[in-house]
């Protein structure tokens, strides 16, 4: 499995998707303002999810 890098955008939870903004052991920190939908679903702006429990959506491609 392929560990999401800072930037990229991730998809979890049934269509979910937020941009990386920390890389940690076993999980990444995701900003959920990215979607459009945000406000509307009531969400916090960000969450911890698992490596095991999202797909890398968009790669970025600085270093």
């Amino acid at each position: 499995m392929k560990k999401a890098q800072v930037g990229n955008v991730v998809e979890f939870r049934e269509g979910l998707q937020g941009i990386v903004e920390k890389v940690n052991e076993n999980s990444v920190i995701v900003d959920l303002t990215y979607m459009d939908n945000y406000r509307d679903l009531e969400l916090d702006q960000r969450t911890v999810i698992n490596h095991k429990n999202y797909t890398i959506v968009r790669e970025t491609t600085f270093q």
